[in-house]
């Protein structure tokens, strides 16, 4: 398969910042939606682009914490969102819509990780539901509101490396793996980013999909100690373990996704650490983007089963 995955040399890296990514990028007068912009690293990037100039809307399913930790951000307003809820969304995208606003910047950085079993909605199994399903649908009810040369950022996962999209047990009735869920649910992230780039382009609407790193933020939160050790994220101290980012660098690469101008022209493609991600290489490293997860044919697969899921497609 041909693939436009290979680094372009932004001149960023893993050490990157939010803030510096966007520095000198005015974004006055600019729109951005952010889901999960008030806690970790959707917090970071809610502060770069409010000091960049734009006016942010912060989806939130905890309306009161999002505003304890939003408070004394200038240009962000708050209202309410549950990805999990498909009513939730069509009601936000609909008091959304009726301001007759456009959005030039959205970021799906909302998400839950390796979670115990979990059934929303219809019986959905809710890190496929919460993580890809509401957003799509969030997405595609918000498109009359995309302006042209508007940007859409899927926040995946280096996840996606445990696995594809399980077309035939999506729910996982099969039997429950917390992080075969988890991969299927960044795979899916990916694969929405290049399907949507495909449908969107004509309009100049890119869509791009990346790992922002490994942070230890509240995402980790159903991780006990001994699964953090394993994982390598914290010593048997509890201490954070060398390699991880910090929520400003976490933050950066989906900042530089959503406002970079060396990425005018391209989409549809997988980013790491503030640069387009190489082909996963074929020994099994965990670096790099898997071929399943930017495979055309599974993109346009999985479209039409969420479109299917949900009811709703732009398209």
């Amino acid at each position: 398969m041909t693939t436009a995955q290979h680094k372009i040399g932004s001149g960023f890296g893993a050490e990157s910042t939010a803030a510096e990514v966007v520095a000198g990028i005015d974004l006055t007068g600019e729109l951005a939606i952010v889901t999960g912009g008030y806690s970790g690293i959707g917090l970071e990037t809610t502060r770069a682009l409010t000091a960049a100039g734009a006016h942010v809307v912060v989806p939130a399913r905890r309306s009161s914490t999002a505003e304890e930790a939003l408070r004394g951000f200038e240009n962000i307003e708050i209202d309410e969102l549950d990805l999990g809820d498909l009513d939730s969304v069509r009601a936000f995208s609909e008091r959304f819509l009726a301001s007759g606003r456009g959005i030039d910047v959205f970021i799906g950085s909302a998400g839950i990780m390796a979670s115990p079993e979990t059934r929303v909605g219809p019986g959905w199994e809710a890190q496929f539901a919460t993580n890809h399903l509401g957003h799509f649908a969030l997405v595609n009810r918000l498109w009359p509101a995309f302006t042209p040369g508007a940007r859409v950022v899927s926040v995946s996962s280096r996840g996606h490396h445990y696995g594809p999209v399980r077309f035939d047990d999506l729910e996982f009735r099969q039997g429950y793996d917390k992080w075969l869920a988890y991969g299927q649910a960044k795979t899916a992230n990916v694969l929405f980013a290049v399907q949507l780039d495909k449908l969107a382009r004509d309009r100049g609407v890119r869509a791009f999909a990346l790992h922002p790193g490994r942070i230890l933020t509240d995402l980790v939160r159903h991780l006990d100690r001994q699964e953090l050790i394993d994982a390598g994220m914290v010593d048997a101290e509890g201490r954070v373990t060398g390699g991880a980012k910090t929520p400003e660098q976490g933050a950066a690469t989906q900042v530089w996704a959503a406002t970079s101008p060396q990425l005018d022209g391209l989409g549809g493609v997988y980013l790491e650490d503030c640069d387009i991600a190489e082909p996963a290489p074929a020994d099994g490293g965990r670096t790099g983007v898997k071929d399943y997860a930017i495979d055309p044919a599974q993109a346009e697969r999985l479209w039409a089963v969420s479109a299917e899921l949900t009811g709703v497609s732009a398209f």
